[in-house]
């Protein structure tokens, strides 16, 4: 007689915006102390030492103390669905659990690359791109990775919008660009990649405007002025127009 096997579960965790587990769709509620655990296997994306994840998250405790608690939290974590695995030393998030991070962040490394996949972009630019890793989380580990995600996004959008104004899709590249605009309005080359598309385009007074929206910014904010090189692109633009 044929023995039945258990159905595997499928596992996501999502960690933009907030953090939220679910098993085969359905969600999950997951103690704080379980919630840190996981989303920092998920962040570290690899085996990690016990000790160190315990000293990462407990780190005020001596060590024993920090291990019991790490064997608590994980005592916590739904247990069918191995979304956790490991042995006396290491643990790691399952291999089969999804993490929205991990697909952002390969997504975002496959553009900046030089991917060209259109579903890959959309989903950068219309997407969770502004949704911020552990919003309310402030611990180092997660400031830390927040940043680095911030830093990969921006990259990535720069890219899709000089990637598509130079083959002409320029709504596209402007949306790209707008969007690293608004992710991070002190971040010149994201103004730049913006400007570039407008004047690709034609638009010359859109050009202009941001970079005049640049400037404004930047003299609010750091009280500086934009470099010679985005004001170069919108020089002449502004030269007074002599009769013949």
């Amino acid at each position: 007689m044929a023995v039945a096997t258990e159905r595997a579960v499928s596992a996501h965790l999502e960690l933009l915006g907030g953090w939220r587990l679910a098993l085969d769709g359905a969600r999950v509620e997951v103690p704080m102390t379980g919630q840190r655990v996981l989303a920092y296997l998920a962040l570290m994306g690899r085996p990690v030492h016990r000790l160190h994840v315990a000293g990462v998250l407990w780190p005020d405790c001596d060590e024993e103390s920090a291990r019991a608690s790490l064997r608590s939290a994980l005592w916590r974590v739904p247990r069918r669905s191995d979304v956790v695995v490991g042995d006396s030393v290491h643990v790691a998030l399952g291999p089969h659990v999804t993490v929205d991070v991990r697909e952002l962040e390969s997504d975002a490394r496959q553009v900046v690359a030089g991917g060209n996949d259109a579903h890959v972009t959309t989903g950068l630019v219309v997407g969770t791109s502004r949704e911020e890793l552990l919003a309310d989380w402030y611990d180092d580990w997660v400031l830390v990775e927040r940043e680095r995600l911030r830093h990969l996004r921006l990259h990535a959008l720069e890219a899709i919008c000089d990637r598509l104004s130079r083959a002409g899709h320029y709504a596209e590249a402007v949306a790209a660009g707008l969007e690293a605009v608004a992710i991070e309005p002190l971040r010149e080359s994201a103004h730049r990649v913006l400007v570039e598309a407008h004047l690709r385009e034609g638009n010359r007074w859109e050009a202009l405007r941001q970079v005049r929206a640049c400037e404004r910014v930047l003299s609010a904010e750091l009280g500086i002025g934009c470099s010679p090189m985005l004001r170069s692109l919108v020089d002449r633009l502004e030269e007074p127009v002599t009769a013949a």
